[in-house]
């Protein structure tokens, strides 16, 4: 049952988003937005000698998509962290509550590893015959894997462009700028074990990173997305600039996140919440994948639960009460020296 709560404040829909990352006099177009800037380059971006000599390291981007089905979840991303790049695929069966298929690659940048700096642009691992590739295409994004555990191929409908999230902040060294999308129609088919998994009753998620970060960098995260609801919840090293949720299809801001639960259990219930009461939900997960490599230049510990969440979302601006139920989703747990 859908109601509503007071509302202290009246927030209004985001602006529309800026033509770049940073303005002429070369100032960085700080803010939340609704839409796409066409280009992510930080050149104009003043630094000073020692941070421009070290620029390329810092330079991470990456993109990623999520299929959420009610029998399992797939999540895929192609990662450049300047020095490296790296890419990973997985496919966790909900029914049986376990990972059916994992890989994870790394790589040399160019030589392996391409990602474009464009929102939902190309992004390319390849490494012998395992290969995961984005592809823009107009209005859809081409996603295709190829490696032995598993196998996808599929259409994406590109999000209309108000309805995509475009937060640009200082983050934890000189900038990031990150673009989300809510739940994508999408088409085509997963391979693994012998069974085919049609995608065409996913809700498909994007994320386009791009930005200066810093060698330490650590984040929690939530994010799911059903038809017009959905979130994507951050703390970490963009603060709360990039929290929203997804109501009737409009991205909306709130504050900062709290991810309340238990690291050296974190399979049991999690409980994430806003600080303006927007968000108040309860994850329960079903299981996780986790990775802990320390590769003596660089090193990732992190554990991504897959579950559900329950409890609620209220409008910022109407204070409409939006229940969640048994929508399916990821958090996590991250830190990364890269």
């Amino acid at each position: 049952m859908i109601h509503s709560v007071p509302v202290a404040m009246e927030p209004t829909l985001l602006p529309a988003a800026p033509p770049r990352l940073v303005h002429e006099r070369g100032v960085p177009a700080f803010g939340m937005y609704r839409g796409i800037v066409p280009q992510l380059c930080w050149r104009s971006l003043p630094l000073p000698l020692l941070s421009r000599l070290t620029r390329k390291l810092h330079h991470k981007r990456w993109q990623y998509a999520a299929f959420a089905h009610d029998d399992f979840l797939i999540g895929v991303a192609v990662v450049d962290v300047g020095w490296a790049g790296s890419a990973f695929a997985y496919l966790f069966d909900r029914r049986q509550q376990c990972l059916l298929a994992e890989v994870d690659f790394t790589g040399a940048p160019l030589l392996h590893c391409r990602v474009d700096n464009q929102a939902f642009g190309d992004a390319t691992f390849r490494r012998g015959s395992d290969c995961i590739a984005f592809r823009h295409a107009g209005t859809r994004l081409e996603l295709t894997i190829n490696t032995r555990p598993l196998r996808l191929a599929a259409h994406i409908t590109l999000p209309a462009a108000n309805s995509v999230l475009a937060a640009i902040a200082p983050a934890n060294w000189q900038a990031h700028a990150t673009h989300k999308s809510g739940a994508l129609t999408c088409s085509g088919y997963a391979e693994c074990n012998g069974r085919r998994l049609p995608l065409d009753a996913c809700h498909t998620s994007l994320d386009a990173s791009n930005g200066l970060l810093a060698r330490d960098t650590s984040w929690r995260w939530a994010s799911a997305h059903a038809g017009p609801l959905g979130f994507n919840l951050q703390a970490g090293y963009m603060g709360d600039a990039e929290n929203a949720v997804w109501l009737e299809g409009v991205p909306w801001r709130v504050a900062a996140a709290r991810f309340e639960f238990d690291a050296a259990k974190p399979l049991a219930p999690w409980h994430i919440h806003t600080d303006d009461g927007c968000v108040a939900l309860t994850f329960t997960p079903e299981g996780a994948r986790h990775g802990d490599k320390n590769l003596l230049l660089a090193s990732s510990r992190y554990v991504q639960p897959v579950g559900r969440f329950d409890g609620h979302l209220v409008h910022p601006s109407s204070g409409v009460v939006y229940p969640v139920q048994a929508l399916a989703g990821v958090t996590e747990d991250h830190h990364s020296r890269w």
